[in-house]
């Protein structure tokens, strides 16, 4: 999207408002605040503040939103303050650093650097989703769930508003939830030794071996449609280290991890891992398959929530159920 040339400099003499503006490279998540009264002083700030070379003509803004050129002055009057922008330089396109499609996948891991204000911020957001609907601790993925263990019960208590022994309570049901997560793994990876074991048995492996060319035809075919798209692929670590390392990936991912992994295109994915399409497919297929039982689990806690709340909130009449007998005479 563009929006029409026909910038106007500012005429002698004339005074115009310092606007407030955010700046940033083209995949970068470093910003600057800059003031400026026209796109050519913004323009011109941009390249001092982000050491853009001003031979690598032609500089362009763009909106950090949705990559709207702004070329106009009027039009760049008429934007809010601290409007975020992308300083594009020569050839650069603009490209969205947070995408509803695979940006899970594209984007760097940022995280490792987190700091410890920063962790902080994480497990009090994950202590208010507790505290709006305390079902939601089916959805927390592994790591929110020791987060939330690991914390001094004192802070969670005050953060949560609850007292210290309904917090420890709460810790201990936390801890219950991570154990049965990883009695889950232990046991399925007893069912997998145990159906390798058949397999072997029953002569299935030289059949594998069979379809392995089949499986490099079909791969080399992903490949070859997806090579320039998975050249540029920087996989989150998070996510992929998960499903490439545990046993039971599905039960260490958050529910919101599961959906993106769940509808991701399997092809994509499976370049991403370097995996072949059916033991992609088949990571895919148990990922959605833990996303259902987490939510059917949340809508059995709120439904049953919901008896309670009926049944505490009877008629006074009910109750005393005994009745005086009526006289038959």
């Amino acid at each position: 999207m563009e929006v029409a040339s026909g910038v106007a400099a500012p005429e002698p003499g004339e005074i115009r408002a310092l606007k407030q503006c955010l700046l940033r490279r083209n995949r970068s998540r470093e910003q600057h605040g800059v003031a400026a009264s026209c796109l050519e002083e913004l323009r011109n700030k941009a390249c001092d503040i982000l050491a853009i070379d001003k031979s690598l003509a032609p500089v362009t803004l763009v909106l950090a939103e949705d990559g709207t050129i702004v070329d106009d002055d009027d039009y760049f009057l008429c934007l809010p303050a601290n409007t975020k922008f992308v300083v594009l330089a020569g050839n650069e396109k603009w490209t969205h650093n947070s995408d509803g499609g695979t940006a899970w996948i594209t984007q760097e891991s940022f995280d490792r650097d987190e700091t410890d204000s920063g962790v902080g911020v994480k497990w009090k957001n994950v202590a208010r989703q507790l505290k709006e609907d305390l079902s939601s601790v089916i959805l927390l993925s592994e790591e929110e769930l020791q987060m939330l263990i690991d914390v001094p019960c004192s802070e969670l208590a005050q953060e949560l508003g609850q007292s210290h022994v309904a917090v420890q309570g709460l810790q201990n049901t936390l801890q219950q939830v991570l154990d049965q997560r990883e009695e889950a793994r232990q046991s399925r990876q007893l069912l997998e030794l145990y159906l390798r074991a058949l397999e072997k048995e029953g002569g299935i492996l030289s059949k594998q071996q069979e379809s392995r060319a089949d499986l490099r035809d079909e791969r080399d075919a992903v490949d070859t449609g997806v090579r320039e798209s998975s050249s540029k692929v920087t996989p989150a670590s998070q996510i992929l280290l998960a499903l490439k390392e545990k046993p039971a990936p599905e039960l260490s991912l958050s529910s919101q991890d599961l959906e993106l992994v769940a509808k991701e295109d399997p092809r994509a994915l499976a370049v991403a891992l370097n995996w072949d399409i059916k033991k992609t497919e088949a990571v895919q297929q148990a990922c959605n398959q833990e996303l259902s039982l987490r939510l059917q689990q949340v809508q059995s806690l709120r439904s049953l929530r919901s008896i309670s709340a009926r049944t505490s909130s009877l008629p006074g009449d009910m109750e005393n159920p005994k009745r005086t007998r009526r006289d038959p005479m």
